[in-house]
């Protein structure tokens, strides 16, 4: 063994997991002996019809976003790993903007784009683009649109990971055509339907887009159950059903993919992948057409209607201190996380193959629970006398939210980027004497910068878009900005509210237009 169990290795990891293990996983551990407890209260599951067809509805919300989500993102992710576009590096970061704006943002422009719709509307009938607007399609395009990119980036991937001799071997005796069906398709399957069980949790964990476009599903029936009714046992029930479903299907992708969850880097060899040259133009079309539709139509749809606002400045000013409390606990709230996945990820990184795998599946699972479970586990740990209580009713509840919620994806990213740093590096320092605390901060984790900046980076995109936790755990007179605007939907005119949707979407699109339009001006691109 490199380090003794007497290094300082053991202690600071020791630390890392039972933090990970208190933020992560003590809510969902909460919310499980809870329902365990609960009795009685499994008659909801097991007799009430209404809640059996809403089983129905939250399994066809899933499984329909699965399939148009994979449909849509795969053969994305096949022009950008084979098709020779141009700037292809822009392309790809235009194509993923959408996993990083707020789903219900995108959802509050499809509401919007519903009712301005107004040919269609003479056409059809305006009762028809209603009912269409809000409805379970409308609800499975909407996330389609916003999680789409998991299926591309993922497929992009595999893609890469494939070993170019294998397809030349294969062009000996074959067409192109026919060793993409036989040779291709095949090895990047298992990783595409990984990613397709992936984003069916996340559509079925979703919140703000069933709950904007009126679908009944069990993160909103949680809710309702929780906010609404003040039943505790009820809400946690409700909880099995998705908590089962992430765990399964984590298991299930873990077992697709295995140990290149962390792995991305493509085989050894000076082979070139197999280019599919004359496909140029039509993916070049068709990779237009859906950042027109995913991102385009719904900038262009909430700037249309947050036109009509009387002053921006007005609207500003007014939620001012939500914008401001969003801005100051994202940033605190993406520190923390990246520090404690730091440590986290070095173990994952670091670990036998199987223990890898069952921390994959722990990973998954938690960053998979539905953001209304982890506000009322939070709240069931928290909302007690005592030191534990005197978290509850502060911003802290909010941080305690971020972390509950991102930390697993956080640890997953920073894990991919320890496996980058290679085990000789750190044997080589043990040999020269160097103790671990040294090694790790003049070897590893300098190593580790840019992936530590990429995470706190989508931590905090996340954190500042994040809603389904936020609006149990906020503190009474506190808001974020989601919440404010969640809230104003209601009971606001429809031109503030897109107001505030533009300025949130801002802050996300404004950095990637930097950052694609950096990409553009580098040499070769």
């Amino acid at each position: 063994m490199m380090w003794g169990f007497r290094s300082a290795r053991t202690p600071a990891l020791a630390a890392a997991v039972a933090a990970f293990t208190v933020l992560c996983g003590l809510p969902l551990a909460y919310m499980l002996a809870q329902a365990g407890a609960a009795g009685a209260a499994y008659a909801v599951l097991l007799l009430d019809a209404r809640q059996r067809a809403l089983l129905l509805n939250t399994a066809a919300l899933g499984a329909s976003t699965a399939v148009l989500a994979t449909l849509i993102g795969a053969p994305l992710g096949f022009a950008l790993a084979r098709v020779p576009l141009r700037f292809r590096s822009v392309w790809r970061v235009a194509l993923a903007a959408p996993l990083l704006l707020p789903p219900y943002v995108i959802a509050l422009a499809w509401v919007y784009l519903g009712g301005s719709a107004g040919l269609v509307a003479a056409a059809v009938g305006r009762d028809v683009v209603s009912a269409w607007t809000y409805s379970l399609p409308g609800a499975v395009v909407v996330l389609s649109l916003v999680f789409y990119p998991l299926s591309m980036l993922t497929t992009e991937v595999a893609l890469r990971r494939i070993e170019p001799r294998i397809e030349e071997a294969a062009l000996t005796a074959a067409s192109p055509g026919r060793v993409l069906r036989t040779i291709t398709l095949p090895l990047v399957t298992p990783a595409v339907a990984a990613s397709a069980l992936v984003v069916f949790v996340l559509a079925v964990s979703e919140f703000g887009v069933p709950s904007l476009l009126r679908v009944r599903v069990f993160t909103s029936e949680i809710f309702t159950a929780f906010a609404a009714l003040y039943d505790f046992s009820r809400a946690t029930v409700l909880a099995l059903p998705l908590v089962t479903l992430s765990f399964v299907v984590a298991l299930l992708a873990t077992l697709l993919v295995g140990d290149r969850l962390l792995v991305t880097r493509r085989g050894g060899g000076s082979a070139s992948p197999l280019a599919y040259e004359g496909w140029t133009r039509r993916a070049a079309a068709a990779a237009s057409g859906v950042m027109v539709i995913a991102l385009v139509v719904p900038v262009v749809v909430l700037a249309r209607e947050a036109s009509g606002v009387a002053s921006l400045a007005a609207v500003i000013r007014g939620s001012g201190e939500a914008i401001r409390t969003s801005l100051a606990l994202a940033a605190l709230g993406a520190t923390l996380v990246t520090a404690v996945a730091v440590w986290v990820g070095y173990a994952r990184g670091r670990a036998s193959r199987r223990a890898g795998a069952a921390a994959d599946v722990l990973l998954i699972v938690l960053f998979a629970v539905p953001s209304t479970v982890v506000g009322v586990g939070l709240i069931g740990v928290w909302n007690r006398p005592g030191p534990l209580g005197s978290v509850y009713g502060t911003d802290g509840m909010l941080l305690l939210g971020y972390l509950a919620r991102f930390l697993p994806v956080a640890a997953l990213a920073l894990a991919a980027g320890v496996r980058y740093v290679p085990a000789s590096h750190e044997e080589a320092a043990a040999v020269g004497g160097a103790g671990w605390w040294q090694t790790m901060t003049r070897i590893v984790l300098p190593q580790l910068r840019l992936t530590a900046v990429a995470a706190w980076t989508i931590v905090f995109i996340l954190a500042f878009g994040e809603l389904g936790t936020s609006v149990l755990v906020a503190p009474p007179g506190e808001s974020t900005l989601p919440i404010r605007i969640y809230t104003m939907i209601a009971n606001a005119p429809s031109a503030e509210v897109a107001a505030l949707a533009l300025l949130q979407s801002g802050v996300v699109l404004v950095p990637l237009a930097l950052l694609a339009c950096g990409i553009a001006a580098r040499p070769g691109r």
